[in-house]
């Protein structure tokens, strides 16, 4: 097992993770998971942890990390999207088929506010991008 185990583990946080350097070659024959760094996403900030320096290779695997969170962050937006125009065609169906008077009562005003909302900013957006592209 202990030689499949990555050199370093990155524990995720809200915005970026703690890195850690994973020892298996020591006497106990055990795991260590030696904190080394703090890596926050949204800054691009990496900071040693402790008195530590932080090695090429160290800043190598944290950089490649960075970019591969970044793609997976972007990825679950864009994802969470895609699950939102689901769950508001599933929401119309359920609006016209089976929810109640009492049920509807409770959600159409937040429903049809949460959709003003939404239709005003994209068409906003769309405007913006139909005048760009007619200018460039």
């Amino acid at each position: 097992m202990a030689g499949d185990l990555p050199e370093y583990y990155f524990r995720v946080r809200e915005n970026g993770a703690f890195v850690f350097r994973v020892d298996t070659e020591n006497r106990q024959r055990r795991i260590d998971m030696d904190q080394i760094a703090v890596v926050n996403i949204r800054n691009g900030q990496i900071k040693p942890h402790g008195d530590r320096e932080l090695s090429q290779r160290d800043m190598e695997v944290i950089h490649d990390w960075m970019a591969e969170r970044e793609d997976i962050l972007a990825f679950r937006d864009i994802d969470d999207i895609h699950r939102a125009v689901d769950y508001l065609n599933t929401t119309a169906h359920w609006a016209q088929s089976k929810a109640t008077d009492e049920q509807l009562e409770m959600v159409t005003d937040a429903l049809l506010l949460a959709m003003h909302d939404l239709r005003t900013v994209l068409v906003r957006k769309k405007a913006d991008r139909l005048l760009r592209e007619k200018e460039g």
